[in-house]
Parts: C-alpha cells; sequence; structure tokens
C-alpha cells in the first residue's frame, strides 16, 4: 500500500488543475481498499457557477460514477484543505472509511479548525481523520493564490471577492 504522502500529493496536482483554471487551488482524491484512485477532482465553483463543487464533493461525484454507488465504503479521501461543513457531511453520507488532510483551514474548517463533526456521537457512522499531511506544500499554493488576488485587486482598485 502506498503512503499517505503518496496519495497527498495526487491531491496537490488536483489543486494546481484548479489554481490553472483560477480557482482557489484545492484538490481531492478517493481512494480505494486496494489503493487504486477511483475519483478526483478539484475546486470548480467559480468555472461550474456551482457553489456545491468542491474539491472534495468533485472526488465524491467521480468516485460514485466509478464504483456505481454512492456508498464509499472502504475508500479514503485525500484532500489539501479540511474539510467544511457542507464537504464534511458528503464525507459522512458517502460512508467513507477515512480522510486525510492537508492544510487547516481556520476559517471554516469543520475537523479542528471550528469544530470537530466527525467526533460528534449523533452520527450513525464514524470516519477516521489525520491532517497535517504534507500541510506546508498545501498552505504555500493556498498562499500563493491569495497573494496573487491581492495583488491584483490592489493594482485595479477591487477588493477581494469571497
Amino acid at each position: 500500500m502506498r503512503s499517505d504522502e503518496f496519495y497527498m500529493h495526487r491531491a496537490l496536482d488536483q489543486a494546481r488543475r484548479g489554481l490553472d483554471a483560477g480557482e482557489v487551488p484545492v484538490g481531492a482524491v478517493v481512494v480505494d481498499a486496494a489503493g487504486e484512485v477511483v475519483g478526483a477532482g478539484f475546486n470548480a465553483p467559480v468555472g461550474g457557477h456551482d457553489p456545491s463543487a468542491h474539491a472534495e464533493i468533485q472526488a465524491l461525484r467521480a468516485a460514485g460514477e466509478r464504483l456505481g454507488n454512492y456508498r464509499l465504503d472502504g475508500c479514503t479521501l485525500y484532500v489539501t484543505l479540511e474539510p467544511c461543513l457542507m464537504c464534511t457531511g458528503a464525507i459522512i453520507h458517502a460512508r467513507l472509511a477515512r480522510v486525510v488532510y492537508g492544510a487547516a483551514e481556520p476559517r471554516s474548517g469543520m475537523v479542528e479548525s471550528k469544530a470537530n463533526l466527525f467526533a460528534q456521537p449523533w452520527y450513525h457512522h464514524r470516519v477516521t481523520v489525520e491532517g497535517g499531511v504534507l500541510a506546508a506544500r498545501a498552505a504555500r499554493l493556498l498562499k500563493a493564490f491569495f497573494a496573487a488576488r491581492r495583488g491584483r485587486a490592489g493594482q485595479n482598485g477591487e477588493g477581494e471577492a469571497g
């Protein structure tokens, strides 16, 4: 079985695809129990005009399509940024075995930063979570994106869009 870092590098590759598309650089891959990548995605809400098109959702959709089931039992999601509320709910609903993420998301992260939704007793499914895998690389991509965005905003008088 390959290491968490190996799969996080695949998620970082997806994040770079998002960056190239002008999206916030977050990437994700879903890996089955045999170690095969069965779904991948990057943030695409702007280009796709879809507020739900976060990297995790894109990867879950691709994995569900490939496996022919919305339940992704035994699968692991690798994502470059701590999941938000929406993505955490989708992860639980998909019955993933495990989530591995890179950088913490201090404003909206629902694993360690703002709350730990995976630890709530009312959920009928338990997800194992590990954070901080290649966190510095994921954070660098995000910081570079937002620094460039602020630089453009400063040049043309526009503020940073949310």
